[in-house]
């Protein structure tokens, strides 16, 4: 039997090196006259361990040895790690590798296993089965499935799914839309990265779902121009989709209709909004527009259309395939099934986490994560990207559930978090947000595009000691009108991370002591 090596091209792997890597192994083999094929896999998402490379053995199944460096690689070969040899970048079997065997993999079940464009090895891993049973139900029917499975919007409102997917389905138009918001701006997110890179085809299965349930016969994947390795690996997987009869006027043989293209797009932060993505797809400036009407009802091009996120989307499959009860039988309280938890910042095992709702955030940074990279102690946590709010330890009691963080006056996002120590100035964390919001603001709503603006301007004078008292009160009062007044999230949000930094880490809003002259 030929060696395979599983070499991720991820792009978060291709940042710490596999690329060198690959080709490292790629020259051993020829000087070494060994036959092998190299597969380029995802990556699993334990980036502390990047470039972690695979050997699939014919007695010990898949080994795997990281982070690994091109300068092991010739003791790799000594070691004879195409047998699943020892050396001391020795992991064993990925899926005992305890970051990983923690998880609950159901939306990246396949991420980091499969060949990304093989559409065999997709199907022998359980692909295709979601959209099989689709094509032989009614829709309102999958769209039932959908909604009893309590799957909820992943890219950050927490919308149920299904509802969402039945408004398109009850209304009538003579052309419906399905678009994917790729647009992932969030720091320290990659989830939608790392499906589309490491098992697009679950992407385009859960759009295809979506398109047999509410009639919809045009799917869009809306992808930010950061992610150019993403933008391939989706086109690539589009051809071979089409090409399978996975997409066309007959998908899966069946009457229905449904065909998909990628779209890049510019780099605006609020074409993370849906109806500014709507109107970048259009080929209008980014702005948002105010509701009603909903995209649901009053979409793309005026059509109705469905909104979801990566994750939304490629959860649906297993959903279809495994039944709603399966997945509803996982989570808490109405936040049920998994999420993916991107660790990210100050950590020290930062990676992807698939995990049931219901996690502690103190066991995902302090268990899971491993505490800070540098030792020091953890002072502030924020959820849910540059919108989210500052958590400090005595909130890590708080369940991973949309409720629960909303309780407390946090959201959860895209599920991103961003660790950090004791070092960290939370009155400069709140300076960045508002001159977060002032930059990436679309300008179309005065409270986000003025009082982002005048959002600096104050905490400035908070940090040269101008009336900081008063100047708190200015910046409470100004979130507050942000809050309620912005048209989109972006304005409206950007008080969670200002508003914790300054209850929960008031300390840093003091003025700094003045030293005394010296005698």
């Amino acid at each position: 039997m030929i060696p395979r090596i599983y070499i991720p091209g991820d792009s978060g792997a291709l940042a710490l090196g596999a690329e060198k890597v690959a080709k490292a192994i790629e020259k051993e083999l020829a000087d070494r006259g060994i036959e092998a094929k190299i597969v380029r896999n995802g990556s699993r998402g334990a980036y502390f361990l990047e470039p972690m490379v695979e050997v699939a053995t014919t007695d010990k199944g898949r080994v795997a040895y990281g982070p690994v460096k091109p300068s092991d690689v010739k003791s790799l070969f000594d070691s004879g790690f195409l047998t699943g040899g020892y050396h001391k970048r020795w992991l064993g079997a990925p899926d005992k590798i305890p970051f990983l065997a923690r998880q609950t993999r159901l939306t990246f079940a396949r991420c980091g296993v499969i060949n990304p464009l093989s559409l065999d090895h997709y199907k022998a891993h359980g692909g295709l089965k979601g959209l099989q049973n689709a094509v032989a139900m009614a829709p309102a029917e999958i769209v039932k499935q959908v909604i009893e499975s309590g799957l909820r919007g992943r890219g950050g409102a927490g919308f149920p799914t299904g509802i969402k997917w039945k408004t398109v389905l009850d209304t009538t138009a003579d052309k419906k839309y399905i678009v994917c918001n790729a647009d992932e701006g969030d720091s320290a997110t990659f989830a939608d990265r790392m499906i589309m890179e490491g098992d697009p085809f679950v992407l385009i299965e859960g759009m295809a779902i979506a398109g047999v349930a509410t009639g919809a016969t045009k799917g869009f994947v809306y992808i930010r121009s950061e992610y150019p390795h993403a933008v391939a690996m989706m086109q690539k997987a589009v051809e071979v989709a089409r090409e399978a009869g996975l997409l066309g006027v007959n998908v899966l043989g069946s009457p229905n209709a449904f065909d998909m293209e990628i779209r890049v797009g510019a780099g605006a932060y609020v074409c993370g909004e849906e109806t500014s993505l709507l109107n970048s797809l259009e080929g209008k400036r980014g702005v948002v527009r105010a509701k009603p009407p909903l995209p649901a009802i009053q979409g793309l091009f005026g059509k109705p259309t469905v909104i979801n996120n990566v994750i939304s989307l490629a959860s649906v499959p297993v959903i279809m395939d495994k039944g709603a009860a399966f997945y509803k039988d996982f989570g808490m309280g109405r936040s049920r099934g998994t999420i993916p938890i991107q660790i990210a910042g100050n950590v020290r095992y930062g990676g992807l986490f698939e995990a049931a709702f219901g996690m502690t955030l103190g066991e995902i940074v302090d268990d899971i994560g491993g505490g800070t990279a540098t030792g020091r102690p953890v002072k502030a946590v924020q959820v849910g990207g540059p919108l989210g709010a500052y958590f400090p330890r005595a909130l890590f009691d708080t369940p991973f559930d949309y409720e629960a963080f909303a309780a407390k006056d946090g959201l959860i996002g895209h599920a991103g978090i961003t660790v950090f120590d004791d070092t960290a100035d939370m009155l400069k964390q709140a300076r960045f947000a508002m001159e977060f919001c002032a930059i990436e603001s679309c300008g179309k709503c005065t409270p986000c595009r003025i009082g982002s603006t005048r959002g600096v301007e104050t905490i400035d004078k908070i940090a040269r000691g101008i009336e900081p008292e008063k100047q708190i009160e200015l910046v409470t009062d100004l979130c507050n009108t942000m809050k309620f007044g912005s048209l989109c999230a972006l304005g409206g949000f950007t008080p969670y991370p200002v508003m914790s930094a300054i209850n929960h880490f008031r300390d840093d809003f003091k003025p700094a002591p003045v030293a005394e002259a010296a005698e």
